[in-house]
């Protein structure tokens, strides 16, 4: 970021806080060189991470009325699900406390009746079960050192499933490196009818798991994405070109 100034800078037990600004774009960091979450201040509902805009080719196969975020950065997620049906009702799950109050404070988190943020560990969110089901979880948890080694286990796949409506996604945010992990696929086929990823040109794996099989052709994908394009208003071509099955 060019001319940035530091807006925040605080610690916690997990690390260091910072948020910067550049009059354009505002970035939440876990460190040096880190880049947590990514906002362009004048439309805040585009994602500017493309493994955020990977994410979102869920809304390819399903519309949700409900989801859950585990991991909640800056809000770019929910500002883009906004975008496509402000009626969803989100519930967001983060573990560190300061990252809620720099959200709300610093980036615009959309805060009303269909937001719900939760304080909590995620994989003890998860464990506890305690939630309607979800159409989609979308799963994000990371530090300055990377993805949450527990968001790979069999416990987190299992215990997400469970709380996935029986047409629903669960959406893992990974690494490159875990495209080759055979592990963590056998895993998501233990407990998904399908697999489904994207290779992201920053290097994220992003992993759709249904627990439906849906037959969809290549030419009806290309459509519906442009019209997906629209809704989200930015285009999503780039991720489709890399989307398929994992098998």
């Amino acid at each position: 970021m060019q001319d940035e100034q530091i807006l925040h800078q605080s610690q916690d037990e997990l690390g260091p806080l910072i948020v910067l600004d550049d009059k354009y774009m505002r970035v939440l960091s876990f460190g040096d060189n880190d880049e947590q979450s990514k906002l362009l201040k004048s439309e805040p509902h585009i994602p500017q991470h493309t493994y955020i805009q990977a994410m979102l080719l869920v809304l390819l196969f399903i519309k949700p009325k409900r989801v859950i975020i585990l991991g909640l950065g800056g809000g770019g997620l929910i500002h883009a699900l906004r975008r496509f049906d402000p009626g969803i009702k989100v519930t967001a799950v983060e573990l560190r406390a300061q990252v809620i109050e720099l959200a709300k404070r610093y980036f615009q988190l959309p805060i009303g009746k269909k937001l719900l943020i939760i304080h909590q560990d995620a994989n003890l969110f998860l464990e506890q079960g305690d939630h309607k089901k979800a159409d989609v979880i979308f799963a994000d948890i990371y530090g300055a050192d990377g993805v949450d080694e527990n968001q790979l286990s069999e416990t987190f796949i299992a215990n997400a499933a469970a709380l996935i409506k029986t047409d629903g996604y669960l959406v893992l945010n990974c690494w490159k490196e875990h495209s080759q992990n055979r592990v963590l696929l056998s895993h998501l086929q233990r407990h998904f009818s399908e697999v489904r990823a994207c290779l992201t040109g920053g290097g994220n794996w992003v992993v759709f798991a249904g627990k439906t099989k849906r037959e969809i052709t290549s030419a009806g994908l290309k459509s519906k994405a442009h019209s997906l394009s629209q809704q989200l208003d930015f285009t999503l071509g780039r991720s489709l070109t890399r989307f398929a099955l994992w098998e």
